[in-house]
């Protein structure tokens, strides 16, 4: 896809109203216990091969529970948990977690300018979006659009999502606006990014 086509998918996203999710927070706190396992009780998980997904938007979370049950995006782990959920627990578990604060981490030294210049000004060289375009300056996302917040996400993860947007292992990105862009990145951009986001709030 070409850089002008990926400004107009973007913008085109970003018009979009927000669905909202309908979800009841008090009730998603009592059905959350079998996520805590991994994402921790208020959705800041300790291990950084889980996401963090607390203060996650509603419809994002959402979304990503429904595309794991539809096969849309491939988890094993994740089909197994939303197998037996309805869409109204699924929207129940996006409510309870949009609703904890998330936990921000910290940027690696090494790495936190070559990250900021790519999140702030993207790629020039090979035509890579800015990422703040999209999640915003402070990471914050537009749910509005469907953009997640990344901010204090772990390193590891977000790097893992990266690649497998690039290598096509995860397709579940409107429009194809993520897999454009990573194609366009090196390993070790994508690394810097992901070690900027982690200290990003």
């Amino acid at each position: 896809m070409a850089k002008g086509k990926i400004w107009v998918v973007i913008a085109a996203l970003a018009m979009v109203s927000p669905a909202m999710a309908g979800g009841d927070a008090e009730a998603g706190k009592g059905k959350s216990a079998a996520c805590a396992a991994c994402h921790s009780a208020d959705g800041n998980s300790a291990a950084a091969a889980f996401p963090k997904i607390a203060g996650q938007h509603a419809d994002y979370t959402l979304k990503q529970l429904k595309d794991f049950k539809s096969g849309d995006r491939e988890n094993a782990l994740m089909l197994g948990q939303v197998a037996a959920l309805s869409e109204q627990d699924m929207a129940d578990l996006a409510a309870y977690y949009a609703s904890q604060k998330a936990n921000i981490g910290k940027a690696k030294e090494a790495t936190l300018a070559k990250g900021e210049g790519i999140f702030r000004g993207g790629i020039a060289e090979t035509g890579a979006a800015a990422c703040m375009g999209c999640h915003m300056v402070n990471g914050a996302g537009m749910p509005g659009a469907g953009f997640p917040q990344l901010r204090g996400q772990f390193a590891d993860y977000t790097k893992a999502q990266l690649i497998a947007f690039r290598d096509g292992v995860r397709a579940n990105d409107a429009g194809e606006v993520m897999r454009s862009i990573t194609k366009r990145m090196t390993d070790a951009e994508i690394t810097a990014v992901s070690e900027y986001i982690e200290g990003l709030n």
